[in-house]
């Protein structure tokens, strides 16, 4: 499995708070989300109900873009992720497992009355001015299809 260079996985594990951006008929929308980070799967696991802007947006768009970032003002400890990835609501033993990590981070998660939603990751792009001025690293699913354009990847 092609997983994410560890110092993009450790940064996603140090942090909590997604910034989740959305489109629908051309209008995006953002939203801030406690998440989970499930190496196994590299997808994000985060909770929203489903009148939510953001999730009737993904309802039509399952794509989507966000980012989790550390926040500072000095230049050379800026650090945040930006992603991609495709949004999905768990069904079944999937959702046991993805419930089960969430209560576990979270556990204020077991009085509410949610839903959980999935995104699996398809690309990443770490920014880390510790490393260098504007040093990225990058990862990126391998798929046979491009999902933003549903054409082959060659």
């Amino acid at each position: 499995m092609n997983l994410p260079d560890k110092r993009i996985v450790d940064f996603i594990n140090e942090h909590h708070v997604l910034t989740l951006a959305t489109c629908f008929e051309e209008e995006p929308w953002c939203a801030n989300c406690f998440y989970v980070y499930l190496p196994d799967d590299n997808c994000l696991v985060f909770t929203s109900d489903n009148d939510t802007k953001h999730i009737k947006y993904a309802s039509h768009n399952i794509f989507v873009a966000g980012s989790i970032v550390l926040e500072t003002s000095i230049i050379g400890k800026i650090q945040g992720i930006q992603l991609q990835g495709i949004i999905s609501e768990p069904k079944d033993e999937y959702y046991k497992k993805i419930r089960k990590a969430y209560i576990k981070k979270f556990p204020i998660a077991m009085l509410m009355d949610t839903t959980l939603w999935v995104v699996d990751l398809t690309l990443l792009k770490f920014t880390d001015n510790r490393l260098g001025f504007g040093k990225k690293i990058l990862w990126q699913k391998e798929l046979l299809i491009n999902p933003f354009t549903q054409k082959p990847i060659e």
